[in-house]
């Protein structure tokens, strides 16, 4: 297997590896209406999902950087605008992980504070405002960031036809929808766990794993990259 071959290959598997991560970096117990009453109960939850929204840092980026050898060959500007994109979308993976804890001393602070029926109510205002900023990170800025990353990722690869142009034009229409879903809750439209976001947000999903396995699989277009290098 050549360099390029092997770079693309690892690339697709890091996509993967960042949809696991991603899915297992979900905390359940924050979703509940009562979530600082359980937060405390469920300190385990919150750990694995830090760690597992800390695996995503190096598997998003480490895709761009993989890719990008290649990419700037084809155009090197939206090359260095895709992997500028993505380690934008690091710095705010890197918050969220931060925000997390802060829910662990927030819920022990909320169970001192209804013991002895005292700031509870305070607590909960700063709770919702903790939890609202986490959303707006991850499911905003941060898919915005990858979104307009995306954007120019793909606009290369329908360029160079590295890929087939299918899943080119895919990729693009798949960006426009997360940026979408992402701007509904930013004004409130919808919230990040409901059927509307979930399946907006399906098609890019869907695309993020055969674009993987096509990588894996078959890696750029061979072709191309000859008639590219020549």
């Amino acid at each position: 297997m050549n360099t390029s071959r092997r770079a693309t290959a690892i690339a697709g598997a890091l996509v993967i590896v960042g949809m696991i991560a991603g899915a297992l970096s979900i905390v359940p117990a924050l979703e509940e209406p009562h979530y600082l009453a359980l937060i405390s109960a469920h300190e385990g939850q919150v750990i694995a999902g830090a760690f597992f929204q800390s695996i995503m840092i190096p598997a998003y980026v480490g895709f761009a950087l993989y890719l990008y050898p290649t990419l700037r060959k084809e155009n090197e500007a939206l090359s260095l605008g895709f992997l500028g994109f993505r380690l934008i979308a690091a710095t705010f993976h890197l918050v969220g992980v931060i925000l997390l804890p802060l829910f662990l001393v927030l819920g022990q602070e909320f169970a001192q504070a209804q013991a002895g029926a005292s700031g509870a109510a305070h607590l909960g205002v700063l709770g919702e405002m903790l939890r609202t900023g986490r959303d707006l990170v991850n499911h905003v800025a941060l898919i915005i960031s990858l979104a307009l990353g995306d954007l120019l990722l793909f606009s290369v690869l329908y360029r160079s036809r590295l890929v087939p142009r299918w899943l080119s034009v895919w990729g693009l229409l798949g960006a426009g929808l997360a940026m979408s879903a992402s701007f509904l809750v930013l004004f409130g439209l919808t919230d990040v766990v409901t059927p509307l976001y979930l399946a907006i947000n399906a098609p890019p999903a869907l695309h993020s794993v055969v674009l993987a396995l096509w990588l894996i699989a078959r890696g750029f277009e061979t072709r191309t990259l000859t008639t590219s290098a020549g």
